[in-house]
């Protein structure tokens, strides 16, 4: 093939907004596991996020994190979970497709008692579908054979005893391979080699979007009934990338790096530009979901927005907007109020997170301070209710608690509410406040 192929407009767009979600996903999960050691791997931060974190756009400085790094490849693998105590807890599973799965939360009645959970994905070699192991309670199928399975946990860092005690039971969480706990030793995983990551999404669409879309399609789960699913494969076939081959780059299709990333650029800002118009509200609610519970739409916003994240019977993530309706700019200070019966309906915990809108990282300050909310600190007025400032100095008479340091320039700055384990239907009338711009 490697002929150069002539895609109008249209078809350059259409490639694009169906691959943003595996491409996004590709290199966030191999991100991880490259930084924690590798695949079928184990990492519990005890730390909160601060500024220097890059590996992903909009993390989050309300919660800590067990990383587990799946390659289900030749074996399923076991993690033994204890329980946690901790009034919010979630495990989130999540392939290069980026459909999200929760099959753990505190909100199901889970983490009370210890138990394992097998993982395995339809091409796991050592596993057949159903088979009963030993002391393994649940088990899950993923839908691909590279997956992060993350459990994300309020550690109460007010309390310094629970804190500790909860990150204790998070280091305890532990994985082993079948094969492993069989008795032998672990299958070697070293045979295989990815594709490069980018520093951003943009630079996949660049420089080799077809071999990363290659190594994708050889190791996910594609369902013949799923439009979506039917819809990305027809795209690629004439491209000459197609389940089952080897990518050779002398057999695909010569396409133009430079005219994909131009759209994927600009597709990004499309869809940056929703982030606190009121028109996308109701994307909050429709975020995050299982494979054949999301549309197209959704599936590209949240993979731009800042993967990886929660559906909304665990999580909602509204952006904050303003007043005047005009982007927020680190030229100017800005203060959210709310009045005690305005508080955020969630039934585990809520937070303010401030960001810079191009990069979608924390404000580096020497405070460490990124958020307002039980984890990152606040101070509810006499009567109940609170002020948040964003400023480049802290305002007279505000709580250290709940100002948000801005370094002074003209950027863009944004700020995501999270909401744990929310009351869908408060929230469905609930007024989200919005940031006054002052002076």
């Amino acid at each position: 093939m490697n002929s150069r192929q002539q895609l109008d407009d249209s078809i350059v767009e259409n490639i694009v907004k169906r691959s943003y979600q595996y491409v996004a996903m590709y290199n966030v999960n191999n991100k991880f596991a490259l930084k924690q050691g590798g695949w079928n791997t184990v990492a519990a931060d005890t730390q909160l996020k601060d500024h220097t974190m890059r590996d992903i756009a909009r993390p989050n400085n309300d919660s800590l994190y067990i990383g587990c790094m799946l390659d289900l490849r030749k074996d399923p693998v076991i993690l033994d979970i204890p329980a946690i105590d901790s009034k919010y807890v979630s495990l989130m599973v999540t392939a290069y497709d980026h459909y999200v799965n929760i099959p753990l939360a505190t909100r199901l009645g889970d983490f009370r008692k210890p138990e394992k959970m097998l993982f395995y994905s339809s091409r796991t070699e050592a596993y057949k579908k159903g088979e009963k192991i030993t002391d393994v309670g649940r088990n899950f199928e993923a839908s691909g054979d590279f997956v992060s399975a993350v459990f994300r946990v309020m550690p109460h860092a007010s309390d310094t005893q629970r804190f500790k005690r909860i990150t204790g039971q998070m280091q305890a969480v532990k994985l082993v391979t079948l094969t492993e706990l069989r008795g032998d030793k672990a299958k070697p995983l070293g045979d295989i080699t990815f594709p490069p990551v980018g520093k951003t999404d943009a630079d996949v669409f660049e420089t080799n979007l077809l071999e990363v879309m290659q190594f994708v399609f050889n190791h996910m789960t594609f369902d013949p009934k799923n439009e979506i699913d039917q819809a990305l494969l027809a795209a690629y076939e004439p491209l000459g990338v197609m389940p089952g081959k080897a990518y050779d780059p002398s057999r695909v299709a010569k396409i133009d790096g430079k005219r994909l990333r131009e759209v994927a650029e600009r597709v990004w800002k499309a869809e940056m530009a929703k982030v606190g118009n009121p028109k996308f509200d109701h994307y909050v609610t429709k975020l995050f979901q299982p494979k054949g519970q999301m549309s197209l739409e959704h599936l590209l916003f949240q993979s731009v927005i800042g993967p990886i994240g929660q559906p909304a019977q665990e999580a909602v993530y509204p952006a904050v907007a303003t007043t005047d309706g005009k982007p927020m700019n680190a030229s100017h200070d800005y203060v959210i109020r709310m009045a005690a019966g305005d508080m955020p309906p969630a039934r585990a915990f809520w937070s303010f997170t401030l960001y810079d809108t191009k990069n979608g990282f924390f404000i580096p300050n020497d405070r460490k301070k990124y958020s307002v909310g039980e984890n990152g600190g606040m101070k509810l007025g006499a009567d109940g209710g609170i002020a948040i400032h964003i400023a480049a100095k802290k305002p007279e008479g505000v709580p250290e608690e709940n100002w948000l340091p801005l370094n002074r320039g003209d950027y863009g700055v944004d700020v995501i509410l999270r909401l744990y384990n929310p009351d869908l239907e408060k929230f469905k009338t609930w007024s989200l406040p919005k940031a006054e711009r002052i002076g």
